[in-house]
């Protein structure tokens, strides 16, 4: 899955109807097409499509190869234009479903010592956000960490997940989003206790001792919030 703005730049390139267009015709074709079959099937220059085409392609939206040979049988070999094997979705707010649903999966699949699905699902929320903050911990090496430079350190990681850090103050750290919306409205009780046992652990994999998750029942936000002390 692309970041949330490499898939923003991704759907303001397919604002333009020409490059639409083109990128609809690659993918429903199925198989490489050329500049020239792109350019005839749309309707435009071979010129102007290969420029919309390329354009696609550093959007991560096609990939380009050359295959077979020119039609005079000298010189380059001609672009062939494939659609890309991406997913590309934009949600405002953003939305984590996939990341609640790989919890939930292994939950359900990798049970423990006779653990009930429930029990399962915690753990393994906790297990994932121990990896981030551990992952988190090696990129920045921060060595030992207060309250104000563990909430610092946990910003971009929290943006990325769509939780819409918003700092009240230099130790409380409120989250704007819930990014398990609406599986968190209709199951309020389970995907709240995933919420708060991933945070939990990516504290602790973070060694960020001085910061707990706190509970934050204002309407509209997270669960949770994240507090020093």
């Amino acid at each position: 899955m692309r970041d949330r703005r490499g898939a923003l730049s991704a759907v303001a390139i397919l604002a333009d109807d020409v490059r639409r267009a083109l990128f609809e015709y690659v993918r429903r074709a199925g198989r490489p097409v050329t500049r020239e079959l792109a350019a005839e099937t749309v309707g435009i220059s071979r010129k102007l499509a290969a420029f919309h085409l390329d354009k696609l392609v550093r959007a991560g939206l096609l990939t380009a190869t050359t295959s077979g040979s020119s039609s005079t049988g000298v010189g380059r070999r001609p672009k062939a234009y494939e659609a890309a094997p991406v997913d590309v979705r934009v949600v405002i707010p953003e939305r984590r479903a996939d990341a609640l649903a790989e919890i939930l999966l292994e939950g359900v699949l990798r049970p423990s010592g006779g653990e009930n699905p429930v029990e399962a699902t915690l753990r393994v929320a906790t297990e994932c956000g121990a990896r981030l903050g551990q992952q988190q911990r090696r990129s920045g090496k921060p060595g030992r960490l207060g309250a104000e430079r563990a909430l610092t350190l946990s910003e971009p990681l929290l943006e990325q997940y769509g939780y819409e850090p918003v700092r009240e103050g230099p130790t409380r750290m409120r989250l704007r989003n819930c990014p398990f919306q609406p599986l968190a409205d209709r199951e309020p009780e389970l995907v709240c206790a995933i919420n708060h046992a991933l945070l939990t652990g990516y504290l602790h994999g973070l060694e960020a001792s001085t910061v707990r998750v706190q509970s934050d029942a204002e309407s509209g936000w997270c669960c949770v919030q994240l507090v020093g002390g």
